[in-house]
């Protein structure tokens, strides 16, 4: 497969990032080693993540961690619940007496990383709001449009088990979702480790910044331009494909959803050092960006199986 000409310095500088807010991130949460590599590739793409995992897996504090590594960026947290108001997270016009006039006093949302905790505690009125602020990366209120940052990450958590007082995400928000990721138990070492010395509280609070937010938005910028074969690309619309056909599939992969994993293969791509997608990233990135994307005919059925295997069946021999 050809491969574009040799990186410039420039380039060369950049590739750095990566590694740096991998090998940081490893520092704080131990044990989740390749999640942590699918979540960088995640955010390098532009992408919006769900955690879906227990309490106590560090799902907060991954999101805690990521804003100390990019220096500069700022950081909120909005703990869902079900009394919670649209006007909670976007924002909300008030009357300024000095003015005579009303002025729009921002939410939580305007930020460069939100953490949406336990994002399904919270009516749908309170998920559309979020839903166009994932989307258009904008508030819109009355007639007017209120952009948000150039960088915007919204981190999403939830608790698969407890359904009691829950509202169930509609397919239109986890479509917005690049990647679901379910950060699971540590090997025995590393949990050990974390006892000894609890990073959260030992290392986190030290923990100095890897690069600038500008810096940062200049690498997505790089990851976009990452060489893809045409060949890989209709694997990836056969994977599509074969997902709307799948007799266990009510519904299959929309196309948006295709150009999500091509995004997140070249993010994984330019975090392992290449400036080209290859066949394993897309392999190693199907599950987590399509799997919450189709929708199974029976609660029993497993659609992570379901895209792993058509992954592999599309992808195998192909280059």
């Amino acid at each position: 497969m050809e491969k574009p000409s040799e990186y410039s310095p420039l380039l060369e500088k950049l590739h750095e990032i990566p590694e740096l807010l991998y090998q940081g991130m490893k520092k704080v949460i131990k044990g989740q080693d390749e999640l942590l590599r699918i979540f960088c590739a995640g955010i390098l793409s532009g992408g919006h993540i769900l955690l879906e995992g227990l309490p106590g897996t560090g799902k907060t504090t991954l999101a805690q961690t990521l804003s100390a590594l990019i220096s500069s960026s700022e950081f909120s947290r909005i703990q869902f619940t079900p009394d919670l108001l649209p006007y909670d997270i976007t924002g909300v016009d008030v009357w300024n007496r000095e003015l005579s006039d009303f002025e729009f006093r921002p939410g939580p949302v305007f930020t460069h990383i939100l953490l949406a905790d336990e994002i399904n505690r919270t009516t749908p009125k309170v998920q559309a709001a979020l839903l166009e602020v994932m989307a258009e990366q904008q508030v819109s209120l009355g007639r007017k449009t209120y952009p948000l940052r150039d960088f915007f990450l919204v981190l999403a958590t939830q608790n698969p088990l407890d359904h009691e007082g829950t509202y169930a995400l509609p397919e239109a928000q986890k479509d917005r979702f690049m990647l679901r990721l379910t950060p699971g138990y540590p090997d025995l070492e590393s949990e050990l480790s974390i006892l000894k010395g609890d990073p959260s509280r030992s290392v986190l609070p030290e923990l100095q910044g890897v690069c600038s937010v500008q810096e940062f938005l200049d690498c997505r910028n790089s990851v976009s331009h990452v060489f893809c074969d045409e060949r890989l690309m209709r694997a990836i619309v056969r994977i599509a494909v074969a997902t709307r056909e799948h007799q266990d599939l009510k519904s299959g992969v929309s196309p948006r959803g295709g150009l999500m994993l091509l995004a997140a293969c070249r993010g994984l791509a330019w975090l392992s050092g290449r400036d080209y997608v290859s066949d394993q990233d897309i392999r190693d990135m199907a599950v987590p960006v399509l799997a919450h994307r189709v929708n199974p005919v029976s609660s029993e059925v497993d659609s992570s199986s379901i895209i792993r295997d058509i992954t592999w069946n599309e992808c195998d021999g192909i280059l």
